[in-house]
């Protein structure tokens, strides 16, 4: 196991209890907000590598909140999203020591920040449902490959389900079921390309705790509002995680 200083033991429980706050109350945000804390203070594939096992069973808690029936369903009606988005995950996490990822942050962080703005100033994205099933397509395939490369497969994923006027319940549950399948999926492709060995799983599994105990407070906020107020959480969370894929993005 990576040896780590107990300050930046100290830090990074808090930065997943902060992680797992803002994930109950909107549903997502957990890689984006511990990806971006630890690499402050380690390298930027051992924070990949310790965000795995929180995601996956955070996500497993949030989908499960409405009870199996409801998974079920959920998942049939977005399976297609599902298996996509799995292909592009194992396929671009074995690239991950090939490409500039700065790139990917960038195109995938400008258009969500814009798309975010213009939803909180009234714009509406709206498309047949003719289109739909292309548009699922394309979504899952961008959020795919940058969830493979970065660990973050969020923002396209509640982008696309904002413009669906998703309810809050649902949308929650679905973005579990994503983010949860994407998890299982991270983890393997990563055990394959060395980021997730025994001894990072080790210190991945030390932060599932604050994780946890955060997305308990968080699910007793996110119980307290309705469906405008979570819209606009949402809203605003994800002009915040756009604006962070940018500063990766350029700052490297």
């Amino acid at each position: 196991m990576p040896e780590l200083a107990l300050e930046i033991w100290v830090f990074a429980a808090a930065v997943a209890l902060v992680a797992g706050v803002i994930k109950g109350i909107v549903g997502f945000a957990m890689p984006m907000v511990m990806i971006s804390g630890l690499a402050t203070v380690m390298a930027p594939d051992l924070a990949l590598a310790i965000l795995i096992i929180p995601t996956l069973f955070t996500n497993l808690w949030q989908a499960m909140r409405g009870g199996f029936a409801a998974v079920v369903t959920s998942t049939r009606v977005h399976w297609r999203y599902l298996a996509v988005l799995w292909g592009f995950i194992a396929f671009s996490a074995q690239l991950i020591y090939l490409l500039p990822e700065t790139v990917m942050l960038l195109i995938l962080g400008v258009p969500v920040t814009i798309f975010a703005v213009l939803q909180l100033m009234g714009w509406r994205l709206r498309f047949p449902d003719s289109a739909r099933r292309r548009v699922e397509l394309v979504v899952a395939s961008i959020a795919g490959f940058i969830g493979g490369l970065s660990g973050v497969w969020g923002p396209p994923t509640v982008a696309y389900l904002t413009a669906l006027d998703t309810p809050k319940l649902e949308q929650v549950r679905v973005q579990g079921i994503v983010y949860g399948s994407g998890a299982v999926m991270l983890a393997l492709a990563h055990v394959q390309s060395g980021v997730l060995t025994f001894g990072t799983a080790q210190i991945s599994s030390v932060m599932l705790v604050p994780a946890l105990i955060g997305l308990a407070i968080g699910f007793k906020v996110h119980d307290r509002m309705d469906q405008a107020l979570f819209r606009k959480a949402t809203l605003v969370v994800l002009v915040v995680a756009g604006l962070n894929l940018i500063r990766r993005g350029v700052m490297g």
